[in-house]
């Protein structure tokens, strides 16, 4: 007796199987299981996804929008202004009950683990230690890394270095750092030195918002990279944003591409924050504020798309909804051949997980029966649809499930209804 079986299962590769899952795992997919189960559903030839993955997020500042007051430039600057002034006011039980919302929320829209940044320029670890109470929360239903993130930069800061080692010996899973908003270049390159040694010491995974800027000249990956290699930490650093790179000259992003290749740098562009961000100090031709996808792509980095934020100090808009990501990334990157919007579902599912390091992750027998039920029937049409989650199994169980989008229709001689998903 299956624990659960989903029929008629249109997988992301575009074949046709059913979906057998014996308690927490996938025990086959294949065609024409006939084994009783204690749940079926019929997928009715729906794509079948892998959970959607989020591996760039600010857990901490989430539906914060409007306390203590809205960003009016809309810039990034005010943005982190802003949110030193949250900073005082917010309690550990007002980040946990944001952040636990924003989980259900996101779960609802078929994600299954999210990398999240936490704030460690706060002697008091506010947010830290509400992120760990979150992380023991949802454990059973969403996978959650946290970055100690140094958002006033570790040099900058005076206390950010020892309370971002404080955040570590917590239980804080990553080592972050933001090398471009320390006070010169060079304290950003010394700041990447010692972040990375500290990770390699600890045997731990780095993520670093690097060069968010329209400065050409602000070139931190450069040393994260040389920092990845010299510390053999190829395969765990993860550089975020990238954004000055559309601003640099071809010539030296030659260089510095093949660089980033050689360390095995994972890439994550933010698409809907950056295009929202980046270029305003331009008039026009304005830029469009994302870093070079498909370049870095084509290279053979490991690329995948975040979502950053949602209802915080520096976007007021997002719903957890890493189709909406796919679909601004395909646009500012001008992804549009049928193979470059199918990799752009790859770019929220199995390549975010793969620069998480999630066990388990995928459809295949013997992995987590983890998965979404989309009302489309393929990665594109998921994405141009923005398709509704019609059912979100986590461990084998139904989490979440949201009825089919359809309209009414009363006209003369048309259908009684229209299935956007069709």
């Amino acid at each position: 007796m299956l624990d659960l079986l989903v029929k008629n299962a249109t997988l992301p590769d575009g074949s046709i199987a059913d979906i057998a899952c014996a308690g927490s795992f996938i025990s086959a997919i294949e065609p024409n299981i006939t084994a009783q189960a204690a749940e079926t559903i019929d997928a009715t030839g729906r794509l079948v996804s892998p959970p959607f993955v989020d591996p760039h997020f600010h857990m901490d500042a989430t539906l914060s929008l409007g306390r203590p007051r809205m960003n009016v430039s809309g810039t990034l600057l005010e943005g982190i202004a802003l949110w030193g002034e949250l900073k005082e006011i917010q309690t550990v039980d007002e980040i946990v009950a944001r952040a636990l919302d924003y989980c259900d929320i996101a779960v609802s829209m078929g994600i299954g683990a999210i990398r999240t940044h936490v704030d460690t320029c706060d002697d008091k670890l506010t947010g830290v230690q509400a992120l760990l109470e979150v992380r023991e929360k949802v454990k059973d239903y969403i996978d959650l890394q946290l970055v100690a993130f140094p958002q006033d930069g570790v040099l900058r800061d005076p206390t950010a270095m020892t309370n971002t080692i404080r955040a570590l010996d917590m239980g804080v899973d990553i080592v972050g750092g933001i090398p471009h908003f320390e006070r010169t270049m060079a304290d950003g390159a010394e700041s990447v030195r010692q972040l990375c040694e500290i990770a390699a010491e600890r045997g731990l995974m780095v993520d670093m918002h690097c060069d968010e800027s329209d400065d050409p000249h602000s070139r931190h990956i450069e040393t994260l990279a040389y920092e990845t290699q010299r510390l053999g930490l190829q395969g765990r650093v993860a550089g975020s944003h990238l954004t000055s790179m559309h601003s640099m000259d071809n010539y030296y992003v030659s260089k510095l591409i093949a660089l980033m290749a050689e360390s095995e740098m994972r890439v994550i562009p933010n698409p809907l924050i950056n295009i929202m961000l980046q270029g305003r100090h331009d008039t026009y031709p304005k830029r469009r504020g994302q870093t070079r996808v498909r370049e870095l792509r084509d290279a053979g980095m490991t690329v995948g798309f975040g979502s950053d934020c949602v209802k915080d100090p520096w976007y007021s808009l997002g719903r957890a909804d890493m189709l909406d990501v796919a679909s601004m990334g395909l646009h500012v990157g001008q992804l549009s051949s049928r193979e470059d919007m199918r990799w752009c579902f790859d770019a929220v599912t199995v390549n975010s997980a793969e620069i998480m390091g999630l066990e388990g992750y995928g459809l295949a027998k013997g992995k987590k029966a983890h998965f979404v039920i989309l009302q489309a029937p393929d990665p594109i049409e998921a994405i141009r649809l923005r398709a509704t989650r019609l059912a979100v199994i986590r461990a084998g169980k139904v989490i979440s499930e949201t009825p089919a989008g359809t309209a009414k229709l009363t006209l003369p001689g048309r259908p009684a209804a229209v299935d956007p998903g069709l």
